[in-house]
């Protein structure tokens, strides 16, 4: 799998989409909620992984290799 930030964007913008389709029946509408609310709780996650990763490559940028020992290995092979 090889999503991007701007795959979560997409996503976004679609839910929002069906959230404002004024041919939605209330129900529908309530079930697209419920649906949006758990998107957005992923997306948030995900954000936030993206956050602590660029959070990294910043400590690592300033600082060096020497930083690395102290930084989750992200990406690379596991040892």
């Amino acid at each position: 799998m090889k999503n991007k930030l701007s795959d979560l964007n997409n996503h976004l913008f679609a839910q929002l989409e069906r959230l404002s389709d004024e041919s939605l029946s209330n129900e529908v509408i309530e079930q697209e909620a419920r649906r949006a609310d758990a998107i957005v709780s992923v997306a948030d996650q995900i954000v936030r992984n993206a956050d602590l990763q660029l959070r990294a490559a910043r400590m690592f940028a300033d600082h060096g290799e020497r930083i690395l020992p102290m930084l989750p290995q992200i990406g690379g092979p596991k040892e």
